[in-house]
């Protein structure tokens, strides 16, 4: 018998309809013998509705208090689509039950809106699969020291059900999404891009980074460093899907294109006057990087313009 997490995206959990075509797919993997775990996102735009009702309520500054509710609210989306998918698969006679990330619990640190996960209390989870329950967790959230309630950022969900594989000592993540794999570039950009069967986490780690929106950054980190392998399937059709593990013995040291990835929306800071002595780029990252900002590049040269 072997421990599956399976994650579902926003798209896969859109409906009503969805949600059901969701429950059959779990409770199939459960009878063919596999201990499932479900990490599910909220539903399709239910957090951009949540978080444009508190923009309209938004105070004129966002203080800390603010972050707090906002983590308060939109954690609510996901605790809606967990819920429902317990219902759905009790409806088809499959033993669930659902948690928020603070029941667990996801530790994580008093970051609002962009938080770290710590670590994960996997004791309730293990005692329900040994019940032959098939176990939902809220993606996306956890708890910090305090009790409050966090988010981990958008797309956190990929990194929620990776955690949760890591602890688990998973035998394998799946990730359902509107896509069927990570493909060689954007099929809606370049139509003979192709389907990659397999990839390396340094491969789409680097893809992530350089724009390919197929798995948060932070979730494609941690499975390389706990070794989970993932698994990137279709919610809407059968097949393979493409395996992102560690390097391929067969492929060492060849000089491979494994893909093609661009961004549209990053950001290029130049900073002038930087004095030139120890500690000052500290000065700067350190600073950055206690605000959760994520660095893709940084150069440093003597050019103003």
């Amino acid at each position: 018998m072997s421990l599956i997490v399976h994650k579902y995206g926003g798209t896969s959990m859109g409906s009503t309809e969805r949600i059901r075509l969701v429950a059959k797919r779990v409770a199939k993997w459960a009878r063919a013998g596999h201990q499932i775990v479900v990490v599910p996102s909220a539903m399709s735009g239910e957090t951009n509705r949540l978080l444009s009702l508190a923009k309209e309520l938004a105070p004129a500054k966002e203080t800390a208090d603010y972050q707090r509710e906002l983590d308060m609210l939109a954690s609510t989306g996901e605790q809606a689509s967990s819920a429902l998918l317990a219902m759905a698969l009790q409806a088809e006679g499959m033993p669930s039950v659902s948690y928020a990330g603070w029941q667990v619990a996801i530790k994580t640190n008093s970051a609002f809106t962009k938080a770290r996960i710590e670590s994960i209390d996997d004791k309730r989870i293990k005692t329900d699969l040994d019940a032959g329950k098939v176990v939902i967790v809220t993606g996306f959230q956890g708890v910090d020291p305090d009790g409050n309630i966090t988010t981990l950022g958008r797309g956190g969900s990929d990194t929620s059900a990776v955690a949760v594989a890591a602890a688990l000592n998973a035998a394998e993540c799946l990730i359902y999404t509107d896509v069927d794999g990570v493909y060689t570039t954007d099929p809606r950009v370049v139509s003979r891009a192709q389907r990659l069967d397999k990839i390396t986490f340094d491969e789409m780690l680097e893809m992530a980074s350089q724009g390919s929106k197929i798995l948060q950054i932070r979730s494609v980190e941690f499975a390389g460093k706990y070794n989970v392998p993932l698994r990137v399937m279709s919610s809407f059709e059968e097949g393979p899907g493409t395996l992102i593990s560690l390097e391929d013995e067969d492929q060492m040291e060849k000089a491979v294109v494994s893909g093609i990835a661009f961004n549209r929306d990053e950001a290029k800071l130049t900073i002038r006057g930087i004095p030139d002595q120890p500690g000052v780029a500290y000065k700067v990252l350190g600073a950055i990087s206690a605000a959760n900002i994520e660095i893709d590049v940084i150069v440093q040269n003597v050019a103003k313009d």
